[in-house]
């Protein structure tokens, strides 16, 4: 599944020093707004110890982790839904991601230039949320005065149904509520929402941008005022420093966990970003393993075996029969296939099997 988070925040507050930590690529990362100007793309894997494990028993010819994508996008600024700065690309780009990380300036620099002339991480949040609802409203509006007239004089199920839903998110936008915040959505209108791809709509978290020295900490004032700002949309915080994130980017793996832990942090910034973010979005991991390859699998929570067997391929999930299924814990206990099936822990399941995180499966199937 190529899912994607896209890296969004005002210009020059760390956000393509974080993409270069996230991607080990060194994109233009200058100090004045719009460095970034068509947007960076990146692919990293996910950090999963059972995948690990996996492949020390197995041995494999080949590991194959799972991947999340992100996208690192132009600065955004005061004005951007009316086309100021690159607002029109800006907003563009960002329709076309699952997920949104903001990245929050919370760190003093003299060096480098704030585009609002003061450290203040609630304004910028505010400036960037403004803009992302004045857009979707934009869209809310144009499209009810095209079927307004249709629905009162047609009687169309489904013209109505898509103005009732356009009238609620109306609603919530004037008034700075988020699409996402809206609570009362029918699963009709759910699938209506999907087509106009709302940014508000979008699940979010927030990254505090600190220092070095408040990386250590894990917080400081502004991270404070983040942290409650979020609280009251239920979305989530991430500190971290892409400063040290940048530099820590550079350093073999052990040297990374050696440096970590002298400086008194448990784990990197970046790994509790993808973790977070993954989690943002409902996905979990399943593996498939042998000799040839060990792989892991992101699937969103809550799919069933059939349904998972297609990501592999299409013809597994057309001509499935039965998933066999181990829990990775019951393997990694037992430490050997053999003796998980004569522990009575290996399971055969349909295709209406709700898979679960960690599930060790083998599809059967016949085309």
């Amino acid at each position: 599944m190529a899912l994607k988070a896209g890296i969004v925040g005002l210009p020059n507050v760390g956000k393509s020093t974080l993409f270069n930590a996230i991607t080990k690529k060194h994109i233009l990362a200058a100090n004045y707004p719009f460095a970034t100007i068509e947007p960076n793309v990146g692919v990293v894997t996910v950090p999963d110890s059972r995948l690990e494990f996996l492949e020390a028993m197995y041995l494999p010819k080949n590991t194959v982790p799972t991947t999340f994508e992100f996208t690192d996008i132009a600065g955004l600024v005061k004005g951007a839904s009316q086309g100021e700065g690159l607002g029109n690309k800006f907003l563009s780009h960002i329709r076309e991601v699952d997920a949104i990380v903001e990245v929050v300036r919370c760190f003093k620099d003299d060096n480098i230039i704030h585009v609002a002339g003061e450290i203040n991480p609630i304004n910028d949040i505010e400036i960037i949320n403004v803009e992302l609802a004045l857009a979707d409203l934009e869209i809310v509006l144009n499209r009810i005065s095209k079927i307004e007239k249709k629905a009162m004089t047609s009687k169309d199920k489904d013209v109505l149904v898509e103005l009732r839903t356009l009238e609620k998110c109306k609603n919530a936008l004037e008034k700075n509520i988020f699409i996402r915040q809206i609570a009362d959505f029918t699963e009709e209108e759910k699938v209506l929402l999907k087509n106009f791809q709302f940014i508000t709509a979008k699940p979010i978290i927030y990254v505090a941008n600190v220092n070095e020295e408040d990386a250590v900490v894990g917080e400081n004032e502004y991270t404070k005022k983040v942290a409650a700002y979020a609280g009251q949309e239920n979305a989530g915080v991430i500190v971290m420093s892409a400063k040290l994130e940048s530099e820590l980017a550079e350093l073999e793996s052990e040297d990374k966990e050696n440096f970590l832990k002298e400086i008194g942090i448990a784990n990197s910034g970046l790994d509790k970003l993808i973790f977070a973010t993954y989690d943002l979005l409902g996905l979990q991991t399943f593996f498939t393993v042998g000799k040839d390859e060990c792989r892991a699998w992101t699937f969103p929570k809550g799919m069933v075996a059939k349904k998972c067997a297609g990501l592999i391929h299409s013809d597994f999930e057309r001509g499935f029969i039965k998933a066999e299924i181990m829990k990775f814990q019951d393997l990694a206990d037992y430490k050997d296939e053999k003796k998980v099936q004569e522990a009575g822990k290996l399971y055969l399941e349909g295709k209406d099997y709700i898979m679960q995180d960690g599930d060790i499966a083998y599809f059967r199937f016949n085309v």
